[in-house]
């Protein structure tokens, strides 16, 4: 078992709030990730499930249980953090076997949890080698055994693909995901990065300020985003916002299109000069500046155009693809 459930739970350093009042339940078996600009509070909050900062008010519980004040050995939890943290004088088997070896668990019951945790993350045959001799993935990938063979109820996993290249990072997501799939064990991940976050999550929490600006699913945020600021950051490239006439006409204060329910046409509504055109095959990005609407609105057509920087070009948005904002940010309808 591993829900997570946070009461007004509060965050204060000093004088200065860093989490107000926020409630949110993780339930068992979820995939939630923390999303949100830097300094939003998305690490201080996993900080808090783990116990590693203590809270200021408020109750966190896990499976029902009050852990508000557990020492975090105590609260069933396993963290992976951005740094790999491993012994680079230990081979990989101690490595991973460490936090048993801590916890006093027999040596028979180590080894069981060790193979089965290698074979998940296709280690088996690196047991033997020291984290030096390793790949940046491999290494991440030995510290999450490190926090398998716990078995615990939920993996808190702090920006874990940070220190990795794209490729690695990919790869990484993807084994992060069908790990979930495997275990399924409640995780919950931080990242700022919104694609991470889309790919990998079951329920995603937009953060700022230490403020839920939403929760759902990453579809139901991406279709249906709650205000102006989970508009513009979920989505890559992110939604053009429009103000003006343009959004009057639709009885809004701001209206916002993403990228690819804007159609390149014969002739349409809006017209402008193609500035950075990215051709990238599968896809071309169009920027077009000059239209009257907004300093730059972004275009995604599907296979290559043959449209270059400078190029005149007309649009036409899909109608029923229009998000309308009121004048404090919030959806309308």
């Amino acid at each position: 078992m591993g829900q997570i459930t946070l009461e007004r739970v509060t965050k204060s350093f000093g004088d200065v709030n860093v989490i107000p009042p926020l409630d949110l339940t993780i339930e068992d078996g979820e995939f939630c990730v923390f999303v949100g600009p830097s300094g939003c509070g998305k690490s201080t909050l996993l900080r808090l499930i783990a116990g590693l900062e203590d809270i200021s008010s408020g109750t966190i519980r896990i499976d029902g249980l009050d852990a508000s004040n557990t020492p975090p050995a105590k609260r069933g939890l396993a963290m992976v953090f951005q740094s790999y943290a491993l012994y680079p004088h230990m081979s990989v088997r101690k490595n991973i076997a460490f936090p048993l070896r801590m916890a006093g668990i027999p040596q028979e019951e180590q080894n069981r949890r060790i193979e089965a945790a290698a074979k998940a993350l296709n280690l088996t045959d690196y047991l033997d080698r020291r984290p030096g001799q390793l790949s940046g993935g491999q290494r991440q990938r030995v510290a999450i055994g490190r926090a398998i063979v716990r078995e615990p109820a939920a993996f808190l996993f702090d920006e874990p693909l940070s220190n990795l290249d794209a490729a690695l990072r990919v790869g990484m997501r993807l084994e992060i995901s069908e790990l979930h799939e495997r275990l399924k064990t409640t995780m919950i991940y931080v990242t700022h990065d919104q694609v991470e976050a889309m790919t990998m999550a079951d329920k995603i929490v937009v953060l700022r300020a230490g403020h839920i600006e939403q929760v759902g699913s990453p579809l139901e945020l991406y279709h249906a985003p709650r205000n102006l600021f989970v508009a513009g950051f979920i989505g890559s490239p992110k939604m053009n916002l429009i103000d003006g006439d343009a959004a009057r006409q639709h009885n809004a204060t701001t209206i916002g299109i993403r990228p690819e329910h804007i159609d390149v046409v014969d002739s349409g509504p809006w017209q402008g000069t193609v500035g950075v055109a990215e051709h990238l095959g599968s896809d071309t990005f169009l920027h077009v500046h000059g239209t009257g609407l907004a300093d730059m609105l972004t275009v995604r057509a599907t296979g290559e155009i043959g449209l270059r920087h400078g190029d005149t070009v007309n649009l036409a948005p899909r109608e029923d693809q229009i998000h309308r904002f009121d004048a404090q940010g919030l959806r309308i309808g």
